[in-house]
C-alpha cells in the first residue's frame, strides 16, 4: 500500500502551504495529521475551519474535551487520544477527567456524563438520537445549540480520526508522553 507523505512548507501542495503556515503560527510546528492533509488542501482547509469552529463554541473546555475525547477513544484513534490529551493540559482541563475519558470510567460529573452519553449516541446511532437520549440531554441543562455544535465536533473528528486510520499517522514528540 503507498504510504502517505508527510508535507512540509516545500513539499505541500502550493495551496497547502498558506494552511501550514497557518498550523506553525497556531501549534508552532506542522502537526502530523496536518503534514497528512496537506495532500488534500480542500481537507486541510475543511479541518482546520472546523476545528476553529469548535473551539469558538458556547462549551467549557472541559466540555469540549469530552466531545472530543469521547469521539477519539470510540473510533479508537492512536494518534488523537494522545493529541488531544496533550490539548486538554493546555487548555487546563484536570487531568482525572481526561483520564476517565480515556479509560470510559465514570467521570464523576453528571452533567459531563450526559454530554459524553449523548456525543457518543449522535457517533453510533449516526444521528438517530432516541427521544430519551435528547431529554436527558435537555434536562441536564444542555440545549439545542449545544446540540448542533456537538455535530461539528463529530464532524471534526471524523475527519481526523478516519484520515489518521488509513495514513497510519505517527504520533508527533510532543504528544509521545500521552501514547498508552
Amino acid at each position: 500500500m503507498k504510504e502517505f507523505e508527510i508535507h512540509d512548507q516545500q513539499s505541500a501542495p502550493e495551496a497547502s502551504k498558506p494552511l501550514l503556515q497557518k498550523s506553525i503560527d497556531a501549534f508552532g510546528s506542522i502537526p502530523n495529521l496536518h503534514a497528512i492533509m496537506a495532500e488534500a488542501p480542500t481537507a486541510l482547509a475543511a479541518y482546520q475551519d472546523l476545528h476553529e469552529q469548535f473551539l469558538n463554541t458556547s462549551f467549557s473546555a472541559e466540555e469540549k474535551t469530552v466531545v472530543w475525547q469521547s469521539i477519539n477513544v470510540e473510533h479508537d484513534c492512536h494518534y488523537c487520544v494522545p493529541a488531544h490529551s496533550a490539548i486538554a493540559r493546555a487548555m487546563k482541563v484536570d487531568a482525572k477527567l481526561n483520564d476517565a475519558l480515556r479509560d470510559g470510567e465514570p467521570l464523576g460529573d453528571d452533567k459531563l456524563e450526559v454530554l459524553r452519553d449523548t456525543t457518543l449516541a449522535i457517533v453510533r446511532e449516526r444521528g438517530v438520537v432516541s427521544d430519551d437520549v435528547l431529554q436527558r440531554f435537555y434536562d441536564a441543562g444542555y440545549t439545542q445549540q449545544n446540540l448542533l455544535e456537538i455535530i461539528v465536533g463529530v464532524a471534526q473528528k471524523v475527519m481526523s480520526n478516519y484520515i489518521n486510520h488509513f495514513a497510519q499517522t505517527p504520533v508527533d514528540e510532543q504528544f509521545q508522553s500521552f501514547v498508552r
